[in-house]
């Protein structure tokens, strides 16, 4: 595995990396007082997607237990579609940090620009909420 990179210190890709994890389309309710999107509705977004990549790997019910090196680089806008792109970067013996990068397209336009990224780490546990070895291949 890859070791896990922090975002903040990384070029702007031009191009999404990881597998497509989740898509919505930003909508009025989900904005801040600037009429921006509210970043915490990103986040959310984020942490379901990653989440699902994560239970997917894992093979079992998971946790999110921390978010590394949050990033806001553009503003999401009303009527931007947002796309949440994840991968497994490396897998502990109950975690996996899995980087997220969130890019949109424009609301009646073609180009898609990278909007924010983060790391989160994921914990897999049973169905008593205790951590458990992460299944692999």
């Amino acid at each position: 595995m890859k070791a896990c990179y922090d975002p903040r210190s990384m070029k702007t890709p031009d191009k999404p990396s990881g597998e497509l994890v989740t898509r919505t389309v930003a909508m009025p309710k989900d904005t801040n007082p600037n009429g921006d999107i509210f970043g915490g509705w990103l986040m959310s977004q984020m942490d379901l997607g990653s989440g699902i990549l994560a239970s997917k790997m894992a093979k079992t019910r998971v946790v999110t237990v921390a978010l590394d090196g949050m990033s806001f680089l553009q503003p999401v806008r009303v009527g931007d579609t947002v796309a949440c792109y994840a991968r497994v970067d490396s897998i502990g013996r109950t975690s996996m940090k899995i980087p997220v990068e969130v890019w949109v397209q424009r609301y009646m336009k073609t180009e898609q620009v990278l909007v924010t990224r983060a790391v989160f780490t994921y914990v897999a546990i049973d169905q008593e909420g205790r951590p458990v070895a992460v299944e692999r291949g």
